[in-house]
C-alpha cells in the first residue's frame, strides 16, 4: 500500500489534470461566483484568464484536505507531514480514491467535506446551501458597524437592533452576525454575580453564557435562553427552502447562537397579513440579504464549480439579475423602521440599477462598500 506521502503526490497530479471551464472576458465575469477554494490565486481575479489545469499549490492542498477528511477528526496538516510514512488500511485507500475522483470532475470540496468557514466559524454546507464566499464577510462587517449605531450590547449604547436575513441560506450571515453581537455584548457587560442582579433594558440576561447571548428579545427588552417563549427576536433569518433552513439551524447551534428561522418567501414570514398567532406585521432596524443576482443567461460563463454543484435557487435572478432585489428593496423599505438600514451583496456591475431601484423605493444614504478586488460589492441605505 502507498504511503501517505506518495498517495498525496498522486492524486495532487491526478487533480492538476482536471478539466477546467474557460474563463468568461472581465466584463461579462462574475469573480463573485469564483470557487471557494480559487481565493488568492488567478483563476479569481478579473482580466486573468483560468489555466487548463488546477495550479499545483492548490491540487496539492485539496489532495491534503481531502485525505484528512479521510484520516477523520484530529488530524491536521502538521500532523500529517509527520507522518506521511504511514499508509491507509485498503478501505481508507479506496475512500480516499473516491473522494479525488469527486474532486476531479468538479465537485467543490467544501461539499465532499461537508465543512467550510465563514468570518473564522465552522459550517456545515451541502448542496442544498450556497457555499459562502469571503466576498459576504464585507457585508457582515458593514452590518455590525451599523448596528453599533442602535447598541446590541455594543460600547455607547444599550439598545439592541433587530435583525433579519433574508435568504439565509446556510446561516452564515445570520449566524456571524449573532455571534460578533454576543462577543461584544459581553464584554459590555460582564456576567453579574449573585442571584437577583439583571441587566433591564440591555437585551441580554446575566446568566447565560457569552455564546447564547444573541438571540431572542422580548418587547420590553428580555432576553430568554428559550426562543419560544418570547414574541420578538434580536436575530431572525428567513429562507424559502426547508432544506436550507434545516442546515442552518444546525449551524446556529453548533456555534451556540440563537436564532429564529422562518420559512417563506423574501419578507412574507414577518410582514404579510397575519394569520392567529403568527409573526406577521413585525419591524426591523436592520435587513441584510445577500440574494440571487446572477442573469440566468450567464449561466454558462460560470466554473463548473458553482453552475453544475451549487443550487440554482441561490444563484440566477431572471435575464439581468435583478429579479429579486426588484421585490426585496420596497418589501425591506416596508419591514423597516424609521431610520433602519438594508444591506445587500450585490453582483458585478450592478451598482447603478441598485441604486436606481434604492432611491425609487424611498431609501437615502446609499453607498456601495467595495470588495478586496475594488469592486461594489455591498448596497446599504437607510430609511427615512
Amino acid at each position: 500500500m502507498p504511503t501517505l506521502g506518495k498517495l498525496v503526490l498522486e492524486a495532487a497530479e491526478r487533480l492538476r489534470l482536471c478539466p477546467r471551464p474557460d474563463q468568461p472576458q472581465p466584463d461579462q465575469a462574475h469573480p463573485e461566483c469564483a470557487p471557494l477554494d480559487c481565493a488568492g490565486t488567478d483563476c479569481a481575479t478579473p482580466g486573468h484568464t483560468k489555466p487548463d489545469s488546477l495550479p499545483r499549490d492548490r491540487a496539492r492542498r485539496d489532495a491534503e484536505r481531502l485525505l484528512l477528511h479521510v484520516l477523520g477528526p484530529g488530524k491536521n496538516k502538521a500532523w500529517l507531514m509527520t507522518h506521511l510514512k504511514e499508509e491507509l488500511s485498503a478501505a481508507e485507500a479506496a475512500h480516499y480514491s473516491e473522494l479525488i475522483e469527486r474532486r476531479f470532475q468538479g465537485e467543490p470540496i467544501q461539499y465532499i467535506t461537508g465543512e467550510t468557514e465563514f468570518y473564522g466559524l465552522p459550517f456545515r454546507v451541502t448542496p442544498d446551501v450556497l457555499i459562502p464566499r469571503p466576498e459576504t464577510e464585507h457585508l457582515v462587517e458593514k452590518a455590525l458597524d451599523l448596528a453599533s449605531r442602535f447598541g446590541g450590547g455594543l460600547p455607547g449604547s444599550l439598545a439592541a437592533p433587530r435583525i433579519v436575513d433574508v435568504g439565509c441560506g446556510s446561516g452564515a450571515i445570520a449566524v456571524a452576525l449573532a455571534h460578533e453581537l454576543a462577543k461584544l455584548a459581553a464584554e459590555k457587560f460582564p456576567l453579574a454575580k449573585g442571584p437577583g442582579r439583571s441587566l433591564k433594558g440591555t437585551g441580554f440576561s446575566p446568566y447565560i453564557e457569552p455564546q447564547k447571548l444573541a438571540g431572542a428579545l422580548a418587547p420590553e427588552g428580555d432576553f430568554s435562553e428559550n426562543p419560544s417563549e418570547k414574541s420578538s427576536y434580536f436575530v431572525t433569518a428567513i429562507d424559502l427552502s426547508s432544506r436550507a433552513l434545516k442546515i442552518a439551524e444546525e449551524n446556529a447551534k453548533r456555534n451556540g447562537v440563537s436564532i429564529r428561522f422562518l420559512e417563506g418567501d423574501l419578507l412574507a414570514p414577518v410582514t404579510a397579513t397575519a394569520a392567529a398567532g403568527s409573526a406577521a406585521g413585525e419591524r426591523f432596524e436592520i435587513v441584510v440579504s445577500n440574494p440571487p443576482y446572477v442573469p440566468s443567461g450567464d449561466r454558462a460563463t460560470l466554473p463548473v464549480e458553482v453552475r453544475d454543484y451549487e443550487p440554482a435557487l441561490a444563484l440566477f435572478a431572471g435575464e439581468d439579475g435583478l429579479e429579486v432585489y426588484r421585490r426585496l428593496i420596497p418589501a425591506a423599505f416596508d419591514a423597516l423602521t424609521p431610520g433602519g438600514f438594508v444591506v445587500f451583496e450585490i453582483g458585478f456591475g450592478q451598482s447603478s440599477a441598485i441604486a436606481a431601484l434604492l432611491t425609487r423605493s424611498g431609501f437615502e444614504q446609499i453607498e456601495f462598500v467595495p470588495d478586496l478586488q475594488c469592486i461594489p460589492r455591498v448596497a446599504c441605505a437607510r430609511r427615512s
